[in-house]
């Protein structure tokens, strides 16, 4: 049974608006809180220190590893259990190839991938409206994430409300959890 989605794709493309959209539809879903440590944003993450990453790397607890914007983001299994233990169905956002491969057979989860994308002029628009004051470094990053051909349900979300996405999502883990 599918327990988990993984929400891929570049920055902007709608990964936090869909996971809203989902938490909405079915209370199930909730966000994994990558932990990250490093600057900038803080909101759906579990701020760490270096010790404390060093901890979980030596407990051989990470899943999966990233830099990006100055900051060192973590998928840890310990979290990623506990929200399944507590019938979650974790959502977890990453934007590398190799983050999906290596989420595959972690944790003893079956995962639905989506891979979720839009133009760069549209992520590019988003991106200017977060006022993060680090456009150039996300629209790099939009260009440095590849498609997922892979991927079991792709969504264009520049022509997909939310709530549509959040839809063929639930239908999609549905459809492949029976």
């Amino acid at each position: 049974m599918i327990r988990g989605v993984i929400l891929y794709g570049p920055p902007a493309a709608g990964k936090d608006t869909v996971t809203k959209a989902l938490t909405e539809r079915d209370g199930r879903y909730a966000l994994f809180p990558r932990m990250k440590c490093g600057t900038g944003r803080t909101a759906g993450y579990r701020m760490v220190t270096r010790d404390e990453l060093e901890s979980v790397r030596r407990t051989e607890g990470v899943l999966w590893e990233n830099s990006r914007y100055g900051a060192t983001y973590v998928v840890d299994a310990a979290y990623l259990h506990q929200m399944v233990a507590q019938g979650l169905f974790p959502v977890v956002h990453v934007g590398q190839p190799e983050a999906v491969t290596a989420l595959h057979g972690a944790a003893g989860l079956r995962w639905l991938v989506v891979y979720l994308w839009c133009p760069r002029e549209e992520a590019a628009r988003r991106a200017a409206e977060r006022d993060t004051g680090d456009l150039s470094a996300r629209l790099q990053a939009w260009d440095e994430t590849p498609a997922l051909p892979s991927a079991d349900l792709e969504v264009n979300t520049a022509n997909a409300t939310p709530d549509t996405a959040a839809a063929m999502i639930d239908d999609a883990l549905r459809s492949r959890s029976r």
